[in-house]
């Protein structure tokens, strides 16, 4: 987890304290600060800003979820950790990224190199909660009618079926995504943004809850398609994985050599049901957001943008388009969620920076500049976030 920074609001302006090396004064242009060290852990809510909340209390008058709805939440999050941590070893930014986009309703995209549970977790999730899974290894002569389903003719009684296709699951894991063509990738906006897919001109609901798992490898480009900015906006979250600590492979080895590396697909019996979800989803919705917290939320979306109320210097020559309303939205919904998963019924501008990367990295446009000098979306991000003062 990072130690705080001691820039200030007045942007991106390299940590003289932190003992880097300053830039070339002769440089071409302005860059956001690059990262001093490593990403916080969103599961700690690491901020890395010098900005702290004012004290001021973001609790609402009256409690927004009732005691004993707000246990029965802290049990369904307890007993889907504790299925997920019998079947991946360590992988805590994954887990939390999953449960808060369980909880949101929303859908994930994960970018790793191959061989870090990317698979084991989502099945691993669709077993905690009791509901049905479906792996689609994507291919560039995957067709729509693979994914959505078809209509097949019965020769014997003259009449047409239909044969859903596997994106008729509560948990679907679309392997490889950027490896189907965009006419394929078109077909899963309408799963994933209406929950609904169109089979000779009828409309079939998918499964409640529907979550969508897509990963794509970001060390292979040949015979990929890159995915288009109105699909990638569809994510609630981009996660990239990272390799696990030399701990957490010995454990993996010690799992494998006892057996127990390969646990049951099958839940307990105290893993929670599909109904406990949707009163999960229900209950984030119920989370309280003081104004103050939105409006933290918009001040740091119109920032990207470069704007706001302190606009990050020369941003614009990195950044080519900022976060969308639908950025808004998303960092909104993971800051409740993120609270409901943390025991508490209201969200406080912590839980807004909680997950700030996942929410944002995939939503930012970078110039070809930023790109060719190397610059990450995460920096941009602490940038915009370190401009932008804490309530």
């Amino acid at each position: 987890m990072s130690h705080p920074s001691t820039a200030g609001p007045q942007g991106p302006a390299p940590d003289r304290s932190s003992g880097r090396q300053a830039q070339d004064p002769g440089a071409r242009r302005p860059e956001p600060q690059r990262p001093e060290t490593q990403r916080p852990d969103p599961s700690r809510g690491g901020s890395g800003s010098s900005h702290r909340s004012s004290g001021r209390s973001f609790t609402p008058a009256q409690p927004a979820i009732a005691p004993g709805d707000l246990e029965r939440a802290r049990d369904i999050v307890r007993k889907i950790s504790g299925v997920f941590g019998t079947r991946v070893v360590g992988q805590e930014n994954l887990r939390l990224t999953l449960l808060a986009s369980l909880a949101a309703g929303g859908h994930v995209l994960l970018e790793s190199v191959p061989g870090l549970a990317k698979t084991t977790a989502a099945s691993a999730l669709a077993s905690a909660i009791g509901g049905s899974f479906h792996r689609i290894q994507c291919t560039p002569d995957l067709m729509p009618n693979d994914i959505i389903g078809t209509q097949i003719f019965n020769y014997g009684s003259g009449t047409f079926t239909t044969q859903l296709g596997p994106v008729h699951a509560n948990i679907v894991l679309l392997d490889e995504i950027n490896r189907s063509s965009a006419k394929t990738q078109s077909a899963m906006l309408e799963a994933m943004q209406e929950r609904q897919t169109s089979i000779g001109g009828e409309i079939h609901r998918l499964p409640d809850p529907f979550m969508v798992l897509a990963t794509q490898n970001p060390i292979e480009e040949e015979g990929t398609y890159v995915l288009p900015e109105a699909q990638m906006d569809r994510f609630l979250i981009k996660e990239v994985l990272t390799y696990p600590r030399p701990g957490e492979e010995h454990e993996i080895l010690d799992r494998s050599t006892a057996g127990r590396l390969n646990a049951p697909k099958q839940a307990p019996t105290a893993a929670v049901t599909l109904d406990d979800i949707r009163f999960l989803q229900q209950a984030v919705d119920q989370v309280h957001v003081d104004k103050a917290v939105k409006r933290y939320i918009v001040d740091l979306v119109f920032t990207t943008r470069g704007s706001g109320p302190r606009p990050v210097p020369h941003l614009t020559q990195s950044v080519r388009v900022g976060a969308s309303p639908r950025g808004s939205l998303a960092l909104m919904r993971i800051g409740q969620a993120h609270a409901l998963i943390q025991g508490r019924d209201y969200a406080t501008p912590d839980d807004v920076r909680a997950m700030r990367y996942g929410v944002l990295r995939h939503r930012l446009v970078l110039t070809f500049d930023a790109l060719a000098g190397g610059v990450s979306p995460e920096t941009i991000i602490d940038a915009v976030f370190r401009a932008v003062p804490m309530p």
